[in-house]
């Protein structure tokens, strides 16, 4: 079994694999204390991947490699894609395990995967597996709190669904520039990612990806577990390298 460790500024993800296919996904708050030696047990865990965001826990990763086979990821772990990013070193690291899942499901296809989460990150993976970048925008929740914080009078509004255009109070206004402008964002990329670069499928992931799917008109395929996907496939590739 592997164990793929995704841990966030919020959340820490989990996905635990047999056979390449994922069993068990759980999403925790960071600050979650995660009994490590019962999970291995019941799982029966040989060999596992962490991908943190957040200051290196050096008790957890020494329990990992004194229990497992274990990949610390970073910049310089061997990936199963090419990744031609000019700064490696700033990439994050949930957007090349992105790239490195999409890749797995849609082997010799241009992809776009499109994560809505904290930030709005597009990334391309061409049909030969090399992965270019893409573009990073404010997140949904980063946006209503910047209209809030960096202006005087705007209130700070919770997201919710809206089907019109036209804002006719204050409230609503926000709505609709938050809301419709990511909608039109993402396919705005979509379509510019279809005409220059034919792309073959697009891929919607991250934590407010059901909040938009819905909502945009062209055709996604939605992977809630992308991440983790892509982390079990670096650490296959990692144990095939042993």
């Amino acid at each position: 079994m592997n164990l793929a460790i995704d841990i966030g500024n919020s959340r820490t993800k989990l996905g635990v694999f047999q056979d390449g296919k994922l069993v068990k996904a759980e999403i925790l708050d960071s600050s979650a204390k995660i009994q490590w030696p019962v999970l291995f047990k019941k799982y029966g865990i040989k060999n596992t991947i962490l991908s943190t965001v957040a200051a290196q826990d050096d008790g957890l990763k020494t329990f990992l490699g004194k229990n497992s086979f274990c990949i610390v990821l970073d910049s310089r772990t061997p990936l199963p894609i090419k990744n031609l990013y000019k700064t490696p070193l700033t990439l994050g690291k949930d957007r090349i395990a992105a790239a490195a899942g999409a890749f797995a499901l849609f082997p010799g296809e241009n992809i776009l995967v499109v994560d809505v989460g904290t930030a709005i990150t597009y990334e391309f993976i061409n049909a030969q597996g090399e992965y270019h970048g893409g573009g990073i925008s404010p997140g949904m929740l980063l946006r209503f709190r910047a209209l809030n914080t960096f202006t005087t009078n705007l209130p700070l509004i919770d997201p919710e669904p809206v089907d019109y255009i036209t804002g006719k109070s204050t409230k609503e206004s926000i709505l609709s520039g938050v809301i419709n402008g990511i909608r039109m964002e993402i396919d705005g990329f979509i379509e510019a990612y279809q005409a220059q670069l034919n792309v073959a499928h697009v891929l919607l992931t991250g934590g407010d990806a059901a909040f938009f799917e819905a909502t945009l008109k062209n055709k996604i395929f939605a992977v809630p577990n992308l991440v983790l996907i892509g982390l079990n496939k670096i650490l296959e590739h990692n144990v095939s390298l042993r």
